[in-house]
């Protein structure tokens, strides 16, 4: 086989000579390796040699292998480190039914349909109780508000032929009934534009979603609570707290959130689906790491982005102590403090690296900035408080 065959259109050593001197060529699985001795530093390389293995339907990153082989006298495995260009492919087309993403999504459609009879009857243990009553409604709101986010950071993937995968739904069987849903970004980032595009489309995808169900909610007639329920020992009742933007739409749409005078009625349980919307919106948006803030600030800020979510932690576990201090919210407190917690291990993780670095233009700067005041809307010091 020649030196070019099996390759397709990928670069050939001599076309990488003047940044990369290629010693060894070869491909493995999914991807073809150029071991080598780089001549320019790391980033200014892979800046070189990008548009290369891009035209040709790849990513492309420098890393450090490891390779093997046998001493011809002892007869010893030698390993030694080397440096190499690794090339994988940057396609997003699907192989096949993603069986993973859809046994995933079957079991949260389950466990959402279970937390829903929680929340507002007795749990339902059986198929036909799981899909009647309240339950789907709650189900429905919840899932449709998490897909469709997770499906904006998906479409604007493609959009920027970035490779990434379906959205994964976690199934858990508590609280919401889902730990929310991920997509796997496995290409590289090429530009500020595509990391602001795709950090920003899951969350204002899911604002729609969100606004668009909770007016749906709130113009639904409220569910009557059986009375058997309200005067149990083992009942628990929630108290939300409802962020600014659920309680403008309320005001806007005309209906209450809250039955005071009959504590027989609450409102529709695809409310709850807004309202979790919000919340997660208000989560994915602080600006740290690999959370969706944090893709829009480092969009937004380059690599000043470090300094400034640097202060988010002692934000959110100054909120902590304050709740657990200053008020009777120690559920709240504790919530926050774990956040805070999340957030310093974020931002050891580093922000996601574009190959080109070049500022935004002054329209996204000035979508980014209103992204982060819609996601101080959702926000509320107490989301919620259990009452006996």
């Amino acid at each position: 086989m020649s030196d070019d065959e099996g390759y397709d259109s990928l670069p050939t050593p001599a076309a990488l000579a003047d940044v990369f001197h290629v010693e060894e060529r070869r491909a493995e699985e999914d991807r073809v390796v150029y071991v080598g001795e780089p001549l320019l530093p790391t980033e200014t390389l892979e800046r070189q040699v990008w548009p290369l293995f891009r035209e040709a339907g790849y990513d492309v990153r420098l890393q450090t292998i490891t390779d093997s082989e046998e001493d011809p006298i002892s007869g010893v495995q030698l390993r030694s480190r080397r440096h190499a260009l690794v090339a994988t492919p940057a396609g997003n087309s699907l192989d096949g039914i993603p069986w993973t993403n859809v046994i995933m999504f079957a079991l949260t459609v389950v466990t959402t349909l279970f937390v829903g009879s929680i929340w507002y009857h007795e749990p339902a243990w059986g198929p036909v109780e799981l899909v009647t009553g309240e339950n789907w409604k709650f189900s429905a709101a919840v899932l449709s508000v998490l897909a469709t986010h997770e499906l904006g950071h998906y479409v604007f993937a493609r959009y920027h032929d970035v490779n990434a995968s379906l959205p994964y739904f976690i199934p858990f069987p508590t609280l919401i009934g889902t730990m929310g849903a991920v997509i796997r970004m496995k290409g590289r980032l090429p530009s500020r534009k595509a990391l602001f595009d795709i950090g920003v489309a899951g969350p204002l995808a899911g604002l729609v979603a969100t606004v668009v169900v909770t007016i749906i909610g709130l113009t639904a007639d409220p569910i009557t609570v059986p009375q058997r329920i309200i005067e149990s020992s083992d009942t628990v009742q929630v108290q939300f707290g409802y962020p600014p933007l659920i309680q403008l739409l309320a005001e806007l749409v005309g209906q209450p959130l809250e039955y005071p005078d009959d504590p027989t009625l609450a409102v529709s349980p695809i409310v709850f689906g807004g309202w979790t919307g919000m919340f997660i919106t208000f989560l994915n948006l602080i600006p740290v790491g690999q959370l969706d803030g944090g893709h829009i600030l480092r969009a937004m800020a380059g690599e000043r982005a470090e300094s400034i979510s640097n202060v988010v932690p002692g934000l959110l576990f100054g909120l902590a102590a304050y709740l657990f201090f200053f008020t009777n919210s120690g559920r709240a407190a504790f919530l926050w403090g774990i956040w805070g917690g999340m957030a310093v291990l974020a931002g050891a993780a580093g922000f996601a690296e574009p190959i080109y670095d070049e500022p935004l233009d002054r329209g996204r700067f000035a979508l980014g900035a209103f992204t982060f005041l819609l996601g101080a809307l959702c926000f509320v010091p107490v989301p919620f408080q259990l009452m006996s």
